[in-house]
């Protein structure tokens, strides 16, 4: 069995930036009000000639970069998404594509929320398992294609971009914590409908409180045992990096866990809720700003969607 470890991290958000004062344009809204209930300023909206996959390969070709490695260096490719619009070709294929890698595995991972966590727990089985070398693993979601901007409860929220990390191959007696811990993974199925992705045409919807409920209740625990598989406790992390669904989650959270030391992401209030997108997108920020250094223990923890949920930690490239 070999090790796995995350080499880099890149991210990618649209231009186009949409403020709390130009959705209170739109529906009856206010930067008071959306501020005090999910703590979002601003949010990143891709344009209709900007697909998933694009917005996913220039986070992948960051993430290449900072790696030092070229596309065809990689030999998997796992997307998490879950606004694709087409069933086939996926988006991996796609961006496998568009990177000119020559002949990766290309799979894509629907788990809403959650999905980046679930493809890096994903790739780094693979990598164990030795199936694959070095996997690229992107989160990417264009939220603004399936949002209600009629719905001011939802509108407010979303946001689009891609966040992606290398994951690659490491010997497995190296000193030290595993680069990747295992991750802690689940579902609560009796609340699958909380939130939603779908009808003709799809549209994003949710049940904010009780998301808000479990999160509150539930995740703290978890949390904490994805830090015990690692072997470490909620103090030794540098940073958690949760979903950014609702900063109104994401600071109560943070101090139940007893990160009591850790730096936390809080790129919702600049990037909105961007689903899939939104856990690596935090992360490579805090990577690219100094926050934390090569080696910092880091929580990565995904909830949302079906009602999914996934969590490791993670040592920052």
């Amino acid at each position: 069995m070999n090790g796995s470890r995350i080499a880099a991290v890149g991210h990618y958000q649209p231009a186009k930036v949409l403020t709390n004062e130009d959705l209170a344009g739109l529906v009856d809204t206010n930067d008071e009000w959306i501020r005090s209930r999910v703590g979002i300023r601003t949010r990143h909206i891709a344009g209709p000639d900007e697909p998933v996959d694009e917005l996913a390969a220039h986070a992948a070709a960051k993430a290449l970069a900072a790696a030092g490695l070229t596309a065809s260096d990689i030999d998997l490719v796992l997307v998490a998404t879950s606004t694709a619009v087409d069933r086939s070709p996926n988006m991996a294929a796609r961006v496998a594509n568009r990177l000119g890698m020559p002949s990766p595995a290309t799979m894509d991972l629907n788990v809403v929320c959650a999905g980046f966590t679930h493809a890096l727990a994903a790739a780094d089985h693979a990598v164990r398992a030795g199936g694959s070398v070095r996997a690229l693993v992107i989160g990417a979601d264009k939220m603004s294609a399936v949002a209600d901007w009629t719905d001011r409860t939802t509108c407010v929220l979303v946001g689009d971009g891609a966040g992606a990390a290398v994951v690659e191959a490491c010997p497995a007696d190296a000193p030290g914590p595993a680069g990747i811990g295992p991750v802690l993974w689940g579902s609560v199925p009796e609340m699958g409908n909380a939130v939603r992705i779908e009808g003709t045409p799809s549209r994003f919807a949710q049940e904010g409180q009780s998301v808000y409920r479990w999160a509150t209740t539930q995740l703290p625990r978890m949390a904490r045992q994805a830090c015990e598989r690692a072997g470490l406790a909620p103090e030794d992390l540098a940073a958690v990096v949760l979903h950014q669904a609702n900063l109104r989650i994401i600071e109560p959270l943070a101090a139940k866990i007893g990160a009591v030391n850790a730096v936390v992401a809080r790129d919702v209030v600049e990037s909105g809720n961007t689903s899939a997108a939104s856990i690596p997108l935090a992360f490579s920020k805090l990577v690219e700003r100094g926050e934390i250094s090569t080696g910092d223990p880091v929580l990565l923890f995904g909830f949302g969607g079906n009602l999914s949920y996934a969590g490791q930690v993670v040592l920052c490239p």
